[in-house]
């Protein structure tokens, strides 16, 4: 009998081609990641703001017709969502009082979820995630946030 010589099978050169760019992947810097995930969900209150900003008489008639949002008046509460949807985004994006700007949004989600659009549950789950990853996880390392806790701190602020 002859000595058969096997050949690398391609399955085994996939896998090891799968290996690589796994291991390129997990390279991918996490304080670059933050930043994306903080202006990505960032810019969807930022839009939504910017609307609300650029037809005042709308915006307060959706909330007296559509939104209906409990406990508040429509111009109160038009007010209340357009500041949040202006200035939380600003923070976050800056990483300065991140946890704040996500808190405020989250609960906003939250409004938005119970009393507003509760069949969109899908799309404020994503949010929702996005803005936790924040609130528990803080701003990262590209962030005002951080310069301050190392200033305030030292090299111990992580």
């Amino acid at each position: 009998m002859s000595s058969t010589n096997y050949a690398t099978p391609p399955a085994s050169s996939l896998f090891q081609q799968l290996m690589t760019l796994r291991n390129l992947l997990s390279r991918f810097p996490t304080p670059l990641l933050d930043l994306l995930l903080r202006a990505g969900i960032a810019l969807v209150f930022w839009k939504s703001g910017m609307a609300k900003l650029a037809n005042w008489d709308l915006t307060v008639a959706l909330f007296a017709e559509e939104y209906r949002v409990p406990l508040l008046s429509p111009e109160v509460a038009a007010w209340l969502a357009t500041a949040a949807e202006i200035t939380c985004p600003i923070l976050l994006i800056a990483g300065l009082g991140a946890r704040f700007g996500a808190a405020a949004l989250l609960g906003m989600t939250f409004v938005i979820q119970t009393f507003v659009y509760p069949e969109n549950w899908s799309e404020h789950l994503l949010w929702a995630a996005l803005l936790l990853g924040v609130l528990t996880r803080g701003a990262g390392l590209l962030s005002v946030d951080h310069v301050i806790a190392r200033w305030l701190f030292g090299r111990q602020a992580r």
